[in-house]
Order: C-alpha cells, then structure tokens, then sequence
C-alpha cells in the first residue's frame, strides 16, 4: 500500500518523475542535476525512498510509476479531509465555504461531480 505523505522535495522529485514518465534512471538522475541540482547519488536515495512507499517503481533502469499523480492528489485529499476533519466531506466543504465565497460556475460544477457520483 502506497504512503501518499511527500515532503516537499519528495514531492518536486515526484513531479519530475510523473511529467517524464516512463525514464530511464540515468536519464532521471540528469534531468534531476539540471532541475533540482541534485548529485546522481540524492536521486538514487529518493528514488529508492519512494520505491519503498510504493509510488515508484525502477525496474531494470526504467522508472515509472505505480500510482498515477491523480490517484496521489486524490489519495492525499482524503486523508487530509480524514485527519482533519474526522473523515466529513460536508464539514470539510463547510469550512472551505465559509473563507471563500463560490461563483455560481463553481457551485454548478461540485453539483455536477456530486450527481455523477
């Protein structure tokens, strides 16, 4: 079971990897030097770390992944709806609401998700 929880250079690492999907891991830990000026040897550890979580996976020098960036953001959204507000989607839409006022556009498209669900 994958651990949707990143760090925030996990998670820019993450984005490399999701947005040149599938890689090889040399290729990685080149475009990781010219991105995050990151040593061929931090790529291989974070890589390694997120392999470990279940995210990635680096099979005979191809990196891609095992959880689509989607189901990663829709995962991490449901624990943090779950941690915070003890698992209550209205609770959550409650609070959101009340700090920032909807367009008319924005209510129809959440009835829309909502009726098609």
């Amino acid at each position: 079971m994958a651990e949707y929880k990143l760090g925030e250079i996990e998670m820019r690492f993450a984005e490399l990897i999701w947005s040149n999907e599938p890689i090889p891991s040399g290729e990685l830990a080149s475009l990781s030097l010219k991105e995050l000026n990151w040593k061929r040897t931090t790529t291989y550890t974070v890589l390694k770390r997120l392999c470990d979580k279940g995210i990635f996976q680096n099979e005979k020098g191809m990196v891609s992944s095992l959880v689509s960036k989607q189901l990663f953001q829709a995962k991490q959204s449901e624990e943090f709806v779950e941690d915070a507000f003890g698992g209550s989607l209205p609770n959550f839409v409650a609070a959101f609401v009340s700090q920032k006022k909807l367009s008319k556009k924005e209510v129809e498209e959440l009835k829309r998700i909502i009726e098609e669900n």
